[in-house]
């Protein structure tokens, strides 16, 4: 490969430099210059592996990282008590137990300039600028979380890590996210180019005071691995009419019904226990947990899908004492097309779609009394949503 590179490079700068064969002074091409400084250094690098030494300055990468960990938590929903008047009077009390979390994680994430100092993490920040593409600083970033969610006593697992790298020029991110609430999991990596904005006076639509902030936009290629959604697995169990064989995937999934029983008919399930005594219990209570555990376990049989997408995107910031002003926004207008049989383009009619992501962050006082704010965050990836948000009014009495 080293050999066809430096005869490919070879080739070109002699071409080039043929071209004019007058004995006439003539300027050096900057794009020649390039390619012979090029030429050069592929011919004097060592592509011998055993003499590569990674020297990692750990400190460099440590420092500034808050490692934290904390266990929160609450009284979740109220006792509810529930009548009925069946075989008589009877009451039952429906008890939610106490919501609380445990999170663990480690970050290392500059603190944009309206961010307040907190004087410890308890994992509960809600960080909007952690999604942003631009840090506040260059170089290298990172946050691995952790956490354990009990909430109106339904459990989550949630998991949010990222790394990257901003430069001048390029942007290199990669990104897992797994939120148990939303039910969205997916690794994301990205490599991007960057163009700063040096002067924004040409954006009229700014205010003179946010002409001051920086701009910059990027363009590049994301690659995503996740499950495949879009999939149904209960498409192949629906009729012509629309209507769905709930009773014979019931069956399938080790459920029996009892005609003979001369009280009436019965439901059992797999382990032979009944279930139901009647139609209405069963099509409104067992057949929606069967469809579920159903659909659960059919897309976890299913291996992960790779997609590949083009994505482009902006981050602005600005920030002083009185007003201050973060946005960006990523979207992915092309995605490619495998052909595969769990790729999402099939369940879009085989079109393209739109996933993309942004948030805003704003800030403003008045006076030293008063002031507003605004700051959230959505995202849209293959017609999932989650998203978070905040607004309010501060009035401070001196």
């Amino acid at each position: 490969m080293k050999k066809f590179l430096l005869l490919f490079l070879t080739l070109i700068t002699l071409t080039a430099t043929s071209q004019d064969t007058t004995l006439t002074e003539k300027k050096v091409d900057p794009i020649l210059s390039k390619l012979i400084t090029f030429h050069n250094k592929i011919a004097t690098l060592n592509l011998d592996i055993s003499t590569l030494n990674l020297d990692v300055n750990w400190k460099k990468i440590t420092k500034f990282a808050t490692i934290y960990g904390a266990i929160n938590g609450g009284n979740s929903l109220s006792d509810v008590d529930v009548y009925s008047v069946t075989n008589g009077l009877q009451t039952q009390t429906v008890t939610t137990p106490y919501d609380y979390s445990v999170i663990l994680g480690v970050r290392k994430i500059a603190r944009m300039g309206y961010e307040p100092k907190e004087a410890f993490k308890n994992g509960l920040e809600n960080s909007f600028s952690d999604a942003s593409t631009i840090g506040k600083v260059k170089g290298f970033e990172y946050l691995f979380e952790l956490s354990y969610v009990r909430q109106e006593g339904e459990s989550y697992n949630n998991q949010h890590h990222f790394l990257r790298y901003i430069d001048d020029t390029y942007i290199l991110k990669g990104e897992y996210l797994e939120d148990g609430f939303a039910d969205i999991k997916y690794f994301e990596t990205s490599q991007r180019y960057r163009h700063k904005i040096e002067s924004l006076d040409h954006l009229d639509f700014l205010p003179n005071e946010l002409k001051k902030g920086k701009l910059s936009l990027n363009i590049g290629a994301a690659q995503r691995l996740s499950e495949p959604y879009g999939f149904d697995p209960l498409e192949e169990w629906q009729l012509s009419n629309g209507n769905l064989h709930y009773t014979f995937l019931a069956i399938q999934e080790g459920y029996s019904v009892d005609f003979t029983n001369p009280e009436g008919i019965q439901y059992l399930n797999p382990s032979g226990n009944i279930v139901a005594t009647s139609t209405e219990i069963w099509e409104g209570v067992v057949i929606p947990t069967v469809l579920s555990d159903y659909s659960e376990r059919k897309r976890n049989e299913l291996e992960n899908t790779i997609q590949h997408s083009l994505i482009i995107g902006f981050d602005y910031y600005y920030y002083s004492k009185k007003l201050w002003l973060h946005s960006w926004g990523n979207l992915m207008p092309w995605h490619y097309n495998d052909g595969g049989e769990f790729s999402y383009h099939r369940y879009n009619n085989d079109e393209q779609w739109y996933d993309y992501s942004g948030g805003l962050i704003f800030g403003y006082k008045y006076s030293k009394n008063l002031g507003v704010f605004v700051e959230g965050k959505y995202n849209k990836y293959w017609n999932r949503e989650w998203h978070d948000f905040s607004f309010g009014v501060n009035y401070i009495i001196f």
